[in-house]
């Protein structure tokens, strides 16, 4: 079993649905589509959805994928 040390644990941001909405500015049904279809990573404790930072990035990363590729 890896021990995370207390320091990159804080390291770590997970932003609910209402920030990732703010984030990106998408709206709450986007952001949930996007979660059920995957492009956009989430993980659920008890009722609550978390989206971390690193999954913020990768979908935007993605985004720009898809813009890169339609353009050409």
């Amino acid at each position: 079993m890896t021990v995370v040390p207390h320091a990159a644990a804080a390291d770590v941001r997970l932003y609910d649905v209402n920030e990732a909405m703010a984030i990106l500015r998408l709206s709450r049904s986007v952001i949930y589509e996007e979660i059920r279809s995957g492009r956009l990573r989430s993980v659920k404790r008890g009722r609550s959805r978390r989206i971390s930072a690193a999954a913020v990035a990768d979908y935007i990363a993605l985004l720009e994928q898809e813009a890169e590729g339609s353009a050409r």
